[in-house]
């Protein structure tokens, strides 16, 4: 287990990390997992409310971690030789954030010390979503609520 009170995404490079390390970045919020349109000429980014089936939307997990970029090839398994790209990715990300030279937030788990320091902050995806399956077009979806 990573310690919380050491403070080893200040010390350690992205690219460095071990997996319990880089793993523990996550957060749990799933705004990741949001789908998004993308307007190719600007390359902003449109989050929804619409998620991946595979969510599960009271703990914010994928209930299919390890399987997921099989079972939905469109998810992207976000590793270390990714992080020239993250404009896809909330502003809130611990992985955005440190690759911007910023630290974590406060409500962070690994600064909190608390998982539910997330949904405490308003910064979780929880009871905010619906499923792929249950969804329309994703324009009727859009949302203003993920920081970008």
């Amino acid at each position: 287990m990573v310690e919380k009170n050491r403070k080893f995404w200040r010390e350690v490079k992205l690219s460095e990390m071990s997996a319990l390390q880089w793993e523990s970045l996550c957060d749990g919020c799933a705004k990741c997992c949001l789908q998004k349109l993308e307007d190719e000429d600007t390359r902003e980014i449109y989050f929804t409310n619409v998620v991946c089936d595979l969510l599960d939307l009271e703990g914010c997990r994928c209930t299919c971690y390890t399987d997921r970029s099989v079972l939905v090839p469109s998810c992207i398994t976000l590793t270390p030789q990714d992080l020239e790209e993250l404009y896809w990715l909330p502003a809130t990300c611990a992985y955005r954030l440190l690759v911007e030279g910023r630290d974590l937030p406060e409500w962070h788990p690994l600064v909190s010390g608390r998982q539910e320091s997330v949904e405490e902050s308003g910064n979780s995806i929880q009871g905010r979503v619906v499923r792929e399956a249950e969804a329309d077009d994703l324009v009727f979806h859009l949302i203003d609520w993920v920081e970008t």
